[in-house]
């Protein structure tokens, strides 16, 4: 987890496409930039950051699912809550399953814990596009160093 980077998932644990669910871990790091100024002697993961690891757990299991035909960009996320916080050296596990999908959207529920005890969840909305420029193949890097591995491409 590189938190300046917005680089939230470790490692895929588990893709279940028969289920339509995905589940991955990250360690927080001992340091970060992040920390310097949340909160300076207190470091804590932002809730924005909190968040960002689910959407980013929802949109790989979305590209698991479709294959990486389509990039899920987030849009809205509803019925945030968070239960704790989260110090340095953290364990997180973030799963997602999906919802709905249809007509170019996506729905998840998501949620981090760590040792089993929630951490926070949401309901996160994407839009499925076309993607960018060059991105399919900088995503097609990020899933092999995670390990996932996508359905094929409908």
């Amino acid at each position: 987890m590189r938190l300046e980077y917005f680089d939230m998932i470790d490692k895929v644990v588990a893709f279940d496409p028969s289920q339509k669910r995905i589940v991955t871990r990250s360690t927080v790091p001992s340091a970060s930039p992040v920390f310097e100024g949340h909160f300076p002697g207190h470091p804590l993961v932002p809730g924005v950051l909190l968040t960002e690891t689910m959407a980013q757990a929802s949109g790989y299991l979305l590209l698991g699912l479709n294959g990486l035909s389509q990039m899920p960009f987030l849009m809205t996320v509803d019925r945030a809550r968070f239960r704790t916080f989260v110090a340095p050296e953290t364990e997180l596990e973030a799963s997602a399953e999906l919802v709905v999908e249809g007509s170019g959207y996506a729905a998840t529920k998501a949620k981090l814990t760590s040792n089993g005890k929630p951490i926070c969840d949401a309901e996160l909305r994407f839009r499925l596009m076309p993607f960018p420029a060059d991105m399919r193949a900088l995503m097609l890097g990020r899933i092999e160093a995670i390990g996932l591995k996508p359905e094929p491409a409908p």
